[in-house]
C-alpha cells in the first residue's frame, strides 16, 4: 500500500527500524548505567551525603527557597505580561513617535543580558535583591513577549480587522474584541515557553544573595560537615525545577482546551436544511400550452 505522502514500509524496512530502535535503547541504557557507576564509584549515594535532607532545618531552608523562587516568578510573570502588552501596543500604534520609542525599548532590552540588568538595578540603583531580580526578568521577558504579541496580532487574517472597522469599531475595540482574542490562542504556547524561561532565570538571584531555591541548595552543597553533597542537591533540585516547568505546560494545555470548549469561540451548530418560503406560483403546475 502507498499513500499520497510516503510509501508504507515493507517487512525489511520494519525489521531494520526495529533493529535501530533496539540499538538506540541499548546505547541509552549503557549510558545511564555508566553514569550510575560513576555516581556510585565517587560515593554520591553514601548516607553522609544524603543525611542532611532528613533534618528539619534543611527541609525548611529548601521550602523557603522554593517559596522565594515562586514569589519572584509570580511577580516577574505578571509584570512581564503587562510590559509586553504595553510595548506591543506601542509598536502597533499609528503614531510614528510611539512606534519608534517602543521599538527602541524592545530591541534594547532584548539585546541586554539578563544578568547585566539584574546587577545594574542591584548595584547602581541599590535596590533590594528581590526588586533587582524581578526588574531584570521583567525588562527582558517583557520585551520578548512584546514581539510575541505583535507577531500574533499581525498573524490574524487582515480581513478580520477590516470587517470590524467597516462595522464602525474603533481601533481599540478592534484590538480588544477581534484581533487579540484570536491571536492569544495562537500565541499561548510561545507565551508559556517564555514564562518557563523566566522561571528558570530566577536561579540568577543567588548571584545577588537572593535566598531563592538554588541559593538554598548552594548553601547545603558547600557545607563541609556533610561532605559537600553537591550531586545529591542537584538530584533534589533538578526534578523540582523540571516539575514546575511541566506544570506550566500542563496549564497551557488546560487553558487551550478550555478555550476550545468556550461557547464564545466554538463553532455554532447548524440545523438541518429546510425548504424555504416558496415564491408566488412556485408550487403550481404550469398551464398546458394552447394549440
Amino acid at each position: 500500500m502507498t499513500t499520497a505522502l510516503y510509501d508504507v514500509p515493507g517487512p525489511h524496512t520494519r525489521r531494520r527500524h526495529r533493529v535501530y530502535g533496539i540499538a538506540a535503547t541499548a546505547v541509552l541504557l549503557a549510558l545511564i548505567g555508566w553514569i550510575l557507576y560513576l555516581l556510585f564509584d565517587t560515593g554520591q549515594f553514601t548516607a553522609a551525603k544524603w543525611s542532611p535532607f532528613l533534618y528539619k532545618g534543611i527541609q525548611e531552608l529548601l521550602l523557603k527557597g522554593l517559596g522565594n523562587t515562586l514569589k519572584a516568578f509570580a511577580y516577574a510573570a505578571v509584570l512581564s505580561l503587562a510590559l509586553g502588552a504595553v510595548l506591543a501596543s506601542g509598536r502597533l500604534s499609528d503614531h510614528r513617535a510611539v512606534r519608534w520609542v517602543s521599538t527602541l525599548l524592545v530591541e534594547f532590552f532584548r539585546a541586554m543580558p539578563v544578568l547585566v540588568m539584574i546587577f545594574f538595578v542591584y548595584v547602581a540603583l541599590r535596590a533590594e535583591p528581590l526588586v533587582a531580580l524581578v526588574s531584570g526578568l521583567t525588562l527582558y521577558n517583557g520585551s520578548v513577549l512584546a514581539e510575541v504579541f505583535r507577531t500574533g496580532v499581525n498573524a490574524v487574517e487582515r480581513g478580520q480587522g477590516e470587517a470590524a472597522q467597516a462595522l464602525g469599531m474603533r481601533k481599540t475595540q478592534v484590538m480588544t474584541h477581534v484581533l487579540v482574542p484570536q491571536a492569544v490562542r495562537a500565541m499561548l504556547p510561545t507565551i508559556i515557553s517564555q514564562l518557563v524561561v523566566a522561571l528558570k532565570d530566577t536561579s540568577l538571584g543567588f548571584l545577588i544573595t537572593y535566598e531563592e531555591f538554588l541559593h538554598a541548595g548552594k548553601l547545603i552543597a558547600s557545607n563541609l560537615d556533610y561532605d559537600l553533597p553537591f550531586i545529591p542537591v542537584v538530584m533534589i533540585i533538578s526534578p523540582i525545577y523540571i516539575g514546575l516547568c511541566m506544570l506550566l505546560s500542563a496549564l497551557a494545555t488546560w487553558v487551550s482546551r478550555r478555550q476550545r470548549r468556550n461557547p464564545k469561540v466554538e463553532a455554532a451548530e447548524v440545523g438541518p436544511p429546510e425548504p424555504g418560503t416558496l415564491l408566488p406560483g412556485a408550487g403550481q403546475h404550469p398551464a398546458p400550452p394552447r394549440e
